[in-house]
């Protein structure tokens, strides 16, 4: 004979212990992205460190031995991790000359800002680089075949008028420093529109190391004739530490995402104004000025907003389509 009133005990037992499994994995995700904040917010603070002692090195020694230093300790962190486990692994590629233009892109980037940041304070280096990501959104159409909505054209469009803010151009306070920042910032779009490619094809360390291995094999080519021996111990340390700073930073960065969502953590990059800001006042006695701040604001503004935007078109597009949950990840780079 049933006995309902046990049914309904074991049935409310039951409840309870799907409740606690709902209330485990809740924690559980919660720490997770916890723990992927926490490197995020770690990777940003290594870079803007990395950014200061770049800075600090060039007003002593060439940039070419910076940029040098900073891709060959960066190589040597990625072989120490990597090489003992993946081998010649690492360097297993299905689009090797794309893979070679990346790399090269953004050691031109790297060179470019660090040249820019000799002769412009950090804050308002970093500021004009947020170009970078409007550039993304508009470049997203004709290079990668993604549909660009009015909101994020006017926000690109209000974002590029932010970066004239700061830059000034026609005000005789216009350094061309800040044109090379800009040109940095179409070539960091470049960068970051070929490592969303290479996304949906090769392993992210192995397109981590490609980056290193060419910087460092360009620069050690280069850096022979350019070559100033260091006179203080400390300029030995920074150049020692600015690579490992460099890969450490990236593969805190690459660790977050395994921990947390793109959207969560993409708008912290804007985290590195605060942190360059801050630098920039201790070692150079460096602040922003008004137009530089306002300009910033709407800056980091319209690049959340276009980040809010493409997390829409990618939560609608995961629910009309089955399984399909690449363009979150596609707007992550």
């Amino acid at each position: 004979m049933s006995h309902p009133k046990d049914g309904g005990s074991n049935d409310r037992r039951n409840e309870g212990l799907g409740e606690g499994k709902t209330v485990i994995k809740t924690a559980t995700r919660g720490q997770n992205q916890l723990a992927g904040i926490m490197l995020a917010l770690g990777a940003l603070f290594l870079f803007s460190l990395l950014d200061v002692q770049a800075k600090y090195l060039g007003q002593t020694l060439p940039v070419s031995q910076v940029v040098w230093a900073r891709y060959f300790g960066h190589f040597a962190v990625m072989a120490v991790i990597f090489m003992p486990r993946r081998g010649l692994g690492l360097f297993r590629t299905r689009r090797p000359g794309l893979q070679l233009v990346r790399s090269i892109l953004l050691l031109l980037c790297t060179a470019a800002f660090f040249t820019a940041i000799q002769y412009m304070p950090l804050a308002d280096a970093v500021s004009i680089s947020f170009v970078s990501p409007l550039l993304v959104t508009a470049l997203s159409v004709p290079l990668l075949g993604e549909v660009v909505g009015p909101r994020r054209w006017s926000a690109v469009a209000v974002g590029f008028l932010g970066a004239m803010i700061i830059v000034r151009p026609g005000l005789g306070v216009m350094h061309w420093a800040a044109w090379l920042l800009l040109v940095m910032a179409l070539g960091f779009a470049l960068y970051q529109i070929t490592t969303r490619m290479l996304s949906r094809t090769d392993d992210p360390i192995t397109t981590l190391f490609f980056s290193a291995i060419v910087g460092a094999g360009a620069m050690s080519l280069i850096v022979p004739f350019f070559w100033q021996m260091p006179l203080e111990p400390e300029h030995w340390l920074m150049l020692s530490s600015l690579g490992i700073i460099g890969g450490v930073g990236h593969y805190a960065l690459i660790k977050s995402f395994q921990f947390a969502p793109v959207a969560v953590l993409a708008p912290l990059a804007y985290t590195a104004l605060l942190w360059n800001t801050l630098f920039g006042y201790l070692v150079f006695g460096d602040l922003p000025d008004r137009w530089t701040l306002i300009g910033a604001s709407v800056l980091v503004a319209t690049g959340i907003y276009i980040l809010y935007r493409e997390g829409v078109r990618g939560r609608e597009a995961a629910g009309n389509t089955a399984g399909n949950a690449t363009g979150a990840m596609d707007q992550s780079t």
